[in-house]
């Protein structure tokens, strides 16, 4: 940061400061564990002295506060890949029954924007494509903020419902599968190569909300990258061209998380929860009937509170999640 021509790359020289910032969090977040775990421990030395109980047990349970604080910090020492401090897309699909999956689909979308939200992170439907009666098909959405893919990376795979149906007059058990895709969002000092020759390109007209002008021109945007079958698209701006500039951004993303994949695979580091995950393999479990429950499958971490969770309060999962992969 001394150097003279720090600032001639301004996206690289904010990278850098993001980083910085980071790590003097971390460290200063360290040393004020130990001090504290240091005036704790005077002061239930001298409690234990006196023999007063209700300051002895008022500091075990300040200690076990600190020992949840400082797992908290030790978690984030774990977003050090080199894509963990990118913003993020998410891409959920829902599953094979229709209503019922297309409206978990959903349940899911509005999951991850509450989180965002509690976080005070920037979030934003890129593309949606609505279900025919509830709920939607598909989404895709774009969270930026500081280590956003790091913390949500682990929630790539297949989420399951098991509730009594709304939509189900005789008011039955139903289990429903809803995919969830996380790429980073890649900065401009990731180079990703895409060639013209590589694309086709799609136009149609856009069936979500926005006005006369995107129900009557075909403004939607379908990029499909030939050599790996990734498609991308988007309907979220009124204009065609805005709309393939965030194609094609989605696209760098998928593609940059293909190589990733790729790089681990070739290197065997690839965890098994990692691998390709087909419609058989469930990540989580969220049980609304007949008991309430949300269990993550490669972890055991388990909620007693679903709503809770539904409403964007997933941090402990994905804790759990960064402690696993890194074990």
């Amino acid at each position: 940061m001394l150097d003279a021509n720090f600032w001639q790359n301004k996206s690289l020289a904010q990278k850098v400061i993001k980083e910085k910032k980071f790590h003097e969090n971390l460290i200063n977040s360290y040393e004020d564990s130990i001090k504290e775990l240091a005036e704790l421990n005077d002061l239930y030395q001298l409690a234990k002295d006196e023999n007063n109980n209700s300051i002895i047990n008022e500091t075990l349970q300040n200690i076990e506060d600190l020992k949840l604080k400082t797992k908290k910090n030790e978690t984030k020492c774990f977003l050090s890949n080199e894509s963990d401090s990118l913003s993020c897309y998410i891409e959920i699909h829902a599953g094979a029954g229709g209503t019922e999956s297309q409206d978990w689909a959903e349940m899911l979308r509005r999951m991850y924007m509450k989180w965002a939200a509690n976080k005070e992170f920037k979030s934003q439907i890129v593309h949606e494509h609505k279900g025919d009666e509830a709920g939607i098909k598909s989404s895709t959405l774009k969270i930026e903020g500081d280590y956003i893919y790091g913390w949500l990376k682990t929630e790539s795979g297949i989420h399951r419902l098991v509730r009594i149906s709304p939509f189900d007059s005789g008011a039955r058990r139903h289990t429903s599968f809803a995919s969830v895709w996380i790429y980073p969002l890649v900065d401009e000092n990731i180079d990703i190569e895409i060639l013209e020759k590589d694309l086709r390109i799609d136009t149609y007209r856009s069936s979500g909300a926005g006005g006369q002008h995107v129900n009557t021109t075909d403004s939607a945007v379908r990029i499909t990258h030939i050599p790996t079958k990734i498609v991308v698209q988007c309907q979220n701006e009124r204009s065609q061209h805005k709309n393939k500039e965030t194609c094609l951004n989605m696209l760098k993303a998928r593609l940059y998380d293909f190589e990733i994949k790729k790089k681990e695979q070739e290197s065997k580091n690839l965890e098994s929860t990692k691998s390709e995950i087909g419609w058989g393999h469930q990540i989580r479990s969220y049980v609304l009937h007949p008991y309430r429950l949300v269990k993550d499958n490669r972890t055991n971490y388990e909620s007693s509170n679903p709503d809770k969770v539904l409403d964007g309060a997933i941090d402990d999962f994905l804790e759990s999640s960064l402690y696993k992969i890194n074990d």
